[in-house]
């Protein structure tokens, strides 16, 4: 008996609702079918459904290999899908979403150089501070910065971030470096500035010997443009709070000084993400592939990189 065609012919069975129909549909004999259908369950030694050639029902064990064989024949359906696609030359529109400031520092570059090297292959990038409906809004992958919920997705992890606290030098020399997190709640000592875009409103959490507090920070900016919110803590306005990676060069540089770094919260996942339903085109499993080792260097290079200016 050829198992796999057994259990197609089972689940085909189900599907169609009846014998009949599900021959029609395999473009089969009926007498093929039935005879398919009792040499399974003869292997199996159970009685999988209660049929006539018009309906047929499930039994409580056929309910559950069902199940099981219909994830299966998915699975080996994705499986030779996405081999095929590794033979094709990717070509065809290639739509992108990632956060603003990360899409430019590191999926734009690493874009480019996939369209120089698949030059059948046009692009759409996307950059906005939001979470985007791959679905909705017709985007094959997205580049996410936090944990995903939606379990419609397939996330693949890339590396991770922090939320880091920091100011120039020349506001630590006037106001103090903070040594705890309380500090920054007090506006007669501290001033901070707000990138709204992380959406935690007027509180900041924090880890370590903090975790779970959450402290109302003495607010003195608040903007949703990130360059403006990065600009005035260069230039000494207040402490900002950002990911790591947007502002890493400025603390490579010593325009900016990391602060409160024993109590940051845990670090936040990135990943690449597409829709579980969809196959994936050459296109995209091409990018994927060419996408993911890249990303896992730049940021593995970010966590290496010392910050000789952290307290």
């Amino acid at each position: 008996m050829d198992k796999l065609r057994a259990m197609t012919v089972f689940v085909r069975i189900v599907e169609a609702g009846s014998l009949t129909a599900a021959a029609e549909r395999l473009g089969t004999s009926l007498t093929s079918v039935v005879r398919s259908l009792a040499a399974l369950e003869r292997a199996l030694g159970v009685r999988l459904l209660n049929r006539s050639t018009r309906r047929s029902a499930l039994t409580d064990e056929g309910r559950e290999y069902f199940e099981r064989c219909r994830h299966l024949l998915a699975e080996l359906e994705e499986a030779e899908a996405v081999l095929s696609a590794r033979q094709t030359e990717p070509a065809g529109r290639l739509a992108i979403t990632a956060p603003a400031m990360f899409g430019r520092l590191h999926v734009g570059p690493i874009l480019a150089d996939f369209l120089a090297a698949h030059p059948r292959v046009r692009a759409e990038l996307l950059l906005v501070d939001r979470i985007v409906d791959l679905l909705d809004e017709g985007i094959d992958l997205a580049v996410r910065i936090g944990r995903l919920p939606d379990s419609s997705l397939v996330a693949l992890p890339v590396g991770s971030t922090r939320h880091v606290v920091c100011a120039s030098p020349d506001y630590l020399a006037r106001h103090g470096t903070p040594r705890r997190p309380a500090e920054l709640a007090d506006l007669a000592g501290q001033r901070c500035i707000r990138f709204t875009g992380l959406g935690q409103g007027g509180e900041w959490a924090f880890g370590g010997a903090e975790a779970g507090v959450r402290v109302a920070i003495a607010e003195v900016l608040a903007t949703n443009q990130l360059d403006a919110a990065v600009d005035a803590c260069v230039r000494g306005v207040g402490c900002g709070r950002f990911l790591s990676y947007q502002v890493d060069a400025l603390i490579a540089a010593g325009r900016l000084r990391r602060i409160l770094a024993d109590f940051e919260p845990e670090a936040v996942p990135v990943s690449v993400a597409y829709p579980h339903s969809r196959l994936l085109s050459a296109r995209v499993r091409a990018f994927v592939d060419w996408a993911v080792p890249r990303l896992k260097a730049r940021l593995g290079a970010l966590d290496r990189r010392a910050d000789p200016g952290s307290a």
